[in-house]
């Protein structure tokens, strides 16, 4: 059976885009031809709470900046210097960070379509499309946009559990850290954390504020995520009209932070011009929003992160040398994963225990052979990839130890390289390990089995292949 034109599909159009969308949804479509353009306005508008259509980039800028949108469907090719793909993209970075995307285009350049699906919340309809298409894809940018929303929502309930509940392991230097994050906490001294990418820096401040018994909010930023232009603005507030397009004033940053913890992540990231305010504010405990005459008092203690090395950016000229030693008050170092592998048991568990809960999965367990190879691995990417590769695996349905053979870093060291270049690495590994298993259970094969998560056939199979047949008067 061949679909109808989206014009001709009459009360089949307003059944199906009752499943389809929300009865609030709004939609901003850009088109520069006024046939298609029409052609969307009419088919869309009895099922849409408002549909705003624009010629070009310029009038489509001029509603994403006073109006927000659900969805927008543009043309990948638009008159003028912007794409389709660039005007998505600019409106989502500078006004609608949420915004679906139906690129549509009446061209079969596969570059074009390409870029367009390297972003996960956009679609590609050719022109001329069926309205079973459109439908279509409207629900799948539908469904997304709910799924996003209940991830968010559960990331949300993660977040509100206590920061101690989550920061986990049972090695030496964790429990220091512990000791240092009981002593610090209910002190109004400023601390740097320093670690590298993943190691929990934000839930260590997270700790400490929660430790700390103060009762403001605690308030995170990253500072590496916000413009130049922009951070003032967001730390300090501003005041109406203090500069084009400020209608009205705006509280920062340090100001919901008041009472509370400010958590400056990535603080190796601010531009220098803020970072002689900064230093005023933390001296003086005062700060003057954007526009403003008057300073303003505020109590709110503030924790900086940072990744890099402050010391050697201060003699680089990136780093004002009398802000280094104001926020390292107390220098609080979170070693990488490689230095307490001690706890990877502890971290692989609760990351299966807590993200089998949030996609809803049945519990899983570590074998012995995915420990080991958790283990051996150096974690560049620290807690946060050893968790991606937990989730990695409960998605998939693949051991953990399979998904780090075949995924090794993007940036391997002399001795990842060697084993991914020599195939028998692999080999010795695991042999090495059920040798070790079959010691330890005294050569009975039946309990190495059941140690190393496998059958007595795989084991028999493998001391076999060695010329190794284990001990013949087991009894078992």
């Amino acid at each position: 059976m061949t679909s109808q034109p989206l014009e001709s599909r009459g009360l089949d159009l307003a059944r199906d885009a009752k499943t389809a969308t929300d009865a609030g949804d709004s939609i901003l479509v850009v088109d520069d031809e006024p046939g298609m353009l029409s052609f969307l306005e009419r088919s869309l508008a009895p099922h849409f709470e408002r549909v705003e259509s624009a010629a070009d980039a310029s009038a489509a800028r001029a509603l994403a900046r006073n109006l927000h949108f659900d969805l927008m469907i543009v043309d990948i090719r638009l008159p003028g210097p912007a794409s389709g793909l660039e005007l998505a993209r600019e409106i989502r970075d500078r006004y609608q960070v949420d915004l679906d995307v139906i690129f549509i285009t009446g061209y079969a350049d596969i570059y074009d379509e390409i870029d367009a699906l390297r972003d996960a919340s956009a679609d590609v309809l050719r022109k001329p499309f069926l309205g079973d298409q459109l439908l279509a894809v409207i629900h799948r940018a539908r469904e997304r946009r709910r799924v996003a929303r209940e991830q968010a929502l559960i990331q949300r309930e993660q977040d509100r559990r206590p920061a101690a509940k989550r920061i986990v392991g049972e090695s030496e230097s964790l429990k220091d850290i512990w000791r240092t994050i009981h002593r610090l906490a209910p002190m109004p001294s400023t601390v740097l954390i320093k670690g590298e990418t993943g190691t929990g820096k934000e839930l260590v401040a997270r700790a400490l504020h929660d430790l700390s018994g103060r009762r403001g909010s605690y308030v995170p930023v990253n500072c590496g995520a916000i413009s130049a232009d922009l951070i003032e603005g967001e730390l300090f507030g501003h005041l109406r009209g203090s500069f084009t397009g400020a209608h009205q004033a705006r509280n920062g940053l340090f100001s919901h932070a008041d009472g509370g913890t400010l958590f400056l992540d990535e603080i190796g990231e601010m531009p220098l011009p803020l970072q002689a305010k900064l230093l005023r504010v933390l001296e003086e405990r005062r700060y003057r929003p954007v526009g403003g005459n008057q300073e303003i008092p505020v109590n709110a203690r503030v924790i900086a992160a940072t990744n890099r090395d402050l010391a050697a950016e201060v003699l680089a000229g990136r780093f004002r040398k009398d802000l280094y030693y104001r926020i390292n008050v107390v220098d609080l170092r979170l070693p990488p994963l490689r230095e307490r592998k001690g706890d990877i048991p502890f971290l692989a568990g609760y990351f299966l225990n807590v993200l089998s809960t949030e996609l809803g999965l049945p519990n899983a367990e570590l074998s012995p052979w995915d420990l080991e190879q958790l283990m051996g691995y150096d974690w560049p990417g620290n807690c946060r990839e050893l968790r991606n590769v937990i989730e990695r695996s409960l998605l998939l349905g693949k051991p953990v130890a399979h998904l780090l053979c075949v995924t090794p870093p993007s940036e391997p060291d002399a001795g990842e390289r060697a084993l991914v270049s020599n195939p028998t690495s692999l080999e010795r590994v695991q042999r090495s390990h059920i040798l070790n298993a079959l010691s330890a259970a005294g050569g009975n094969k039946t309990v190495a089995a059941r140690a190393l998560g496998v059958s007595r056939k795989t084991v028999e199979r493998k001391l076999k292949e060695w010329g190794q047949p284990g001990d013949p008067s087991e009894a078992d």
